[in-house]
């Protein structure tokens, strides 16, 4: 197998790989669109929230969106290496290309508008908060929903504790604490017990710190994909030049 031989194989296996990984978001997407009882769902019906989550909340579209594109990367890559076309293989390029620079483009906005997304933050904890304290315990579907989020994640309310004070649960449990923000303990616990434990935080903080802690791996996932971009593009370029000089 030649140089040119290798460069086709290694085209359509990544493009395969991609393609493979389109239809898992597409299907990730449709499924977060269709099923109602999803988390995003869930947050739509928070009364109070900032107007800007419903930007948030189409993050559906936007995973069908990426998944399509995907799909088409990956055929327009593996059709144009295995058949040799020259009008695969450019428009699989401009494609990449286009999608690089709206990568480079959308990491700038985020750097530079990071404050308001801070802002956007404290808006949906405090509409976040509110609706602990309105429904948790009154609405199954919002109680059911903290409950698995905060016994997944080990976490107690959005911020702290502090959140589910006044909510239904807190006063029908006689100002008790759900159980998940007292490890240890099978029921609702008190203030007392709660202080006596070891700290839980809230979910926000908790998911916050995650993020933190992996920031190297976040920055190191997304250099990579980059470098696999231009790759991506170097050997689509290789192979449509050497397929174009054969052609003359």
């Amino acid at each position: 197998m030649g140089c040119f031989g290798f460069l086709k194989v290694m085209m359509f296996v990544f493009n395969g790989i991609i393609f493979l990984a389109g239809a898992a978001i597409l299907g990730v997407g449709i499924w977060v669109k269709v099923d109602s009882g999803s988390i995003l769902s869930f947050l739509g019906k928070i009364e109070n929230a900032p107007t800007e989550l419903s930007q948030v909340l189409n993050v559906g579209y936007l995973l069908i969106a990426i998944g399509a594109l995907l799909l088409v990367i990956g055929f327009l890559g593996c059709c144009g290496a295995v058949r040799e076309s020259t009008c695969m293989l450019l428009l699989f390029f401009i494609i990449v290309l286009v999608v690089f620079i709206a990568e480079v483009a959308g990491a700038v906005v985020i750097l530079v508008f990071r404050p308001l997304a801070d802002e956007l933050f404290t808006k949906f904890g405090a509409a976040a908060v509110q609706s602990i304290r309105k429904d948790y315990g009154k609405n199954p579907d919002v109680t059911g929903l903290w409950n698995t989020t905060m016994s997944s994640l080990k976490c107690c309310g959005f911020y702290n504790s502090s959140d589910f004070v006044t909510s239904p649960y807190y006063v029908d449990h006689g100002e008790r604490y759900p159980p998940q923000c007292c490890p240890g303990t099978y029921g609702p616990c008190n203030q007392a017990v709660a202080d006596n434990v070891t700290t839980i935080t809230g979910c926000f903080p908790k998911i916050k710190k995650l993020i933190e802690d992996n920031t190297v791996v976040i920055v190191a996932v997304a250099l990579g994909i980059a470098a696999l971009e231009i790759c991506a593009m170097a050997v689509s370029m290789s192979l449509f030049c050497r397929i174009k000089s054969r052609g003359d």
